[in-house]
């Protein structure tokens, strides 16, 4: 999950949970506060009666209203507590009332709603009564529900509003950041191009772009430094290697060995030109990479890749393998030198870790070449295959060999893959 769409998700679940709790709390205290009210309203009205009977010694006369009804009733003295409650307020339909024809029809006078009460108590001469006002709810309820509408609306708009602003702004903030990341993706070792410095406001992506860029700067230092060594190396590897060549040669001219001599000495010529190959292919592999062959032209892929398959015709006949193909016409643009070189390779590769007897395929379309031949019976292990110097136990091979033939398949744009299907392993150079 992204980071903009995991901190949406925090801070929506956050937001709604809040609302919630913050649209309950201000609920309650809207009740609470209109509650309050209409029990100072009720206070008023029991103070008034309180007054009017200390001054007249006799209950007040009750007038019908549509929103306050006052009941004066008997009872034992002292057995009245004071208190408030909720209760239900019978409002009478008068003339003037939408429900008056539905009044004469079903012989209805009025309607239950919700009312707020206090009970109280006056004492009158030597009689004492117990008061109940009660005054309608309704109008109180319906500006709790207004208000509470209102409120609720107002923090879904504000909801909204902020989902898009993160949005709009958390794309905009995070924009340093993708294209850090982008230049991540395209940064290649070999390549001159320097990663771009950022242009942010921002300290932490002013921090990250700083470490990037060291950290580009370092990787390329120390690729060309190593890649220098190698080049080198292997340059002042060929002097050697020619002196020993020529003084094994002037040995065998100027004496007569024994059998044992004889075999010291095929094993020193073994050793030296395997040590040349190496030197060889180590020093292709620096001029690929700093891309020093040039000469790209179009080249015939089906006739070259025919004239490769006749050169190892007799080593073909040597070990008995079974090779099958099937051609077609295919052009690309590219180094003729490399790519004899890239198809030798995976040739070589297909004839040295097959066995005496076995197959090899090559099926070339317009979309891909593949060689596929029979071999060992396990998977060649994919994240070690194209590495360098990595070979089998019983390979005579530098190591090297898929390793240029992966990059000169870069440098072209193509890609090399491996796969294993049983009993074929099979190499595919996909053409882009």
């Amino acid at each position: 999950m992204r980071l903009f769409a995991k901190y949406n998700r925090v801070n929506l679940i956050t937001t709604v949970i809040v609302m919630l709790f913050t649209g309950i709390v201000y609920y309650q205290a809207i009740s609470w506060i209109l509650n309050n009210q209409k029990d100072n309203d009720l206070n008023v009205e029991e103070q008034e009666i309180f007054n009017y009977v200390k001054i007249n010694h006799r209950l007040p006369q009750i007038f019908e209203s549509n929103d306050q009804q006052i009941t004066f009733t008997p009872a034992k003295p002292n057995s009245v507590n004071r208190e408030y409650i909720n209760t239900m307020y019978f409002k009478k339909w008068n003339d003037d009332n939408g429900h008056r024809q539905h009044s004469q029809q079903g012989k209805k006078e009025g309607e239950f709603e919700a009312g707020r009460g206090l009970i109280s108590s006056v004492t009158v001469g030597d009689k004492y009564y117990k008061i109940l006002i009660v005054e309608s709810k309704v109008e109180t309820e319906d500006l709790i529900r207004i208000i509470f509408f209102i409120t609720i609306s107002v923090i879904l708009f504000l909801l909204l509003v902020l989902l898009i602003i993160n949005r709009l702004i958390l794309n905009r903030l995070w924009k340093p950041f993708y294209g850090i990341m982008n230049e991540l993706r395209l940064f290649n070792i070999a390549d001159n191009k320097e990663i771009p410095k950022l242009d942010t406001a921002i300290d932490e992506f002013k921090e990250l772009n700083r470490a990037v860029l060291a950290m580009a700067a370092k990787a390329k230092y120390d690729y060309k430094d190593l890649k220098t060594f190698t080049e080198n190396a292997s340059h002042e590897l060929l002097t050697p290697i020619a002196v020993i060549n020529s003084k094994l040669d002037t040995l065998i001219q100027t004496e007569n060995f024994s059998e044992r001599q004889s075999k010291i000495l095929n094993d020193l010529y073994g050793a030296v030109s395997r040590l040349n190959r190496l030197n060889q292919s180590l020093l292709l592999l620096v001029k690929i990479e700093n891309r020093l062959l040039h000469d790209q032209e179009m080249i015939n892929f089906r006739e070259l890749l025919e004239e490769m398959i006749a050169q190892f015709d007799e080593i073909f006949q040597d070990k008995n393998l079974k090779v099958s193909y099937t051609l077609n016409d295919k052009e690309i643009y590219a180094t003729r030198y490399l790519v004899e070189i890239l198809l030798s390779n995976l040739i070589s590769n297909a004839i040295r870790h097959n066995y005496n007897g076995g197959e090899i395929n090559i099926n070339l379309t317009n979309e891909r070449l593949v060689i596929s031949n029979t071999g060992g019976d396990m998977a060649l292990p994919d994240e070690k295959i194209f590495t360098r110097f990595h070979k089998s136990s019983a390979s005579e091979g530098s190591g090297l060999g898929l390793t240029i033939s992966r990059q000169i398949c870069e440098n072209f744009n193509f890609s090399l893959n491996y796969q294993f299907q049983p009993p074929f392993h099979i190499f595919t150079i996909e053409f882009k």
